[in-house]
């Protein structure tokens, strides 16, 4: 539960960092969740601001590495070999990237400008692979990139538990423990990554990075020799 606890909040704190300082440094672009990339396209379309080219790009690029996830988990699987660390360290070195990438090539001249948009997409690259990672062996844990639909099953749960709720609230309380804390977590993210990245632009990526990096080397919980 320990380790859970790290990579739970540990991710949610890395989307949310990275959701907003992609967002306050690309022109309102969203990395962790590219449904959001939709409502703002409509809304750049009816008016005079820019960035459509990169919320156009977020949608293939994000599929590519949702894909790209998916068969390198499953190659990994096939030689003996648990795919959730060697996703992470990829994810980091998108993440690196991307930060690398910011720093060498901001200022953008606009944020329909190859260079903004090469930046956004390695920034949408690494979240689609967490988005990948999240449902291909993290299952267990909350959703760490999309926190709607955490907070309305922490809402219900509160509800329930409010009310009185008979039978099953050891399984409510237990699935309020993994929501929560992802929710605080993705929140916290997004406030360093926003005020991160107005005081050290595109610097501040070190601190996801080395959050992953983190997570990473999270131990693997001890057996205790028990077969329980």
């Amino acid at each position: 539960m320990d380790r859970d606890w790290l990579i739970g909040t540990g991710l949610a704190f890395v989307a949310g960092f990275v959701d907003a300082a992609a967002f306050v440094a690309l022109a309102g672009l969203f990395t962790a969740h590219v449904t959001g990339n939709f409502v703002l396209i409509g809304a750049e379309l009816v008016s005079t601001s820019s960035g459509v080219v990169s919320k156009l790009c977020a949608l293939p690029a994000f599929i590519l590495a949702v894909a790209a996830t998916r068969l390198i988990a499953l190659a990994l699987e096939r030689r003996g070999i648990a795919p959730l660390r060697c996703l992470l360290g990829l994810e980091a070195v998108v993440l690196a990237g991307f930060g690398a990438a910011g720093v060498s090539l901001a200022p953008f001249l606009s944020a329909d400008s190859g260079p903004a948009v090469l930046v956004g997409m390695l920034g949408v690259t690494a979240m689609g692979i967490q988005n990948a990672t999240g449902r291909l062996a993290l299952g267990h844990l909350a959703a760490t990139t999309v926190m709607t639909v955490n907070v309305t099953q922490a809402v219900l749960d509160v509800t329930d538990l409010l009310r009185g709720e008979r039978g099953g609230g050891a399984r409510t309380r237990a699935r309020l423990r993994r929501m929560l804390p992802a929710v605080l977590a993705f929140a916290v993210g997004a406030l360093a990554g926003a005020f991160g990245v107005a005081a050290w632009s595109f610097w501040c990526v070190i601190v996801p990075v080395s959050v992953l990096a983190a997570v990473m080397i999270a131990p693997e919980p001890v057996q205790d020799g028990s077969g329980a």
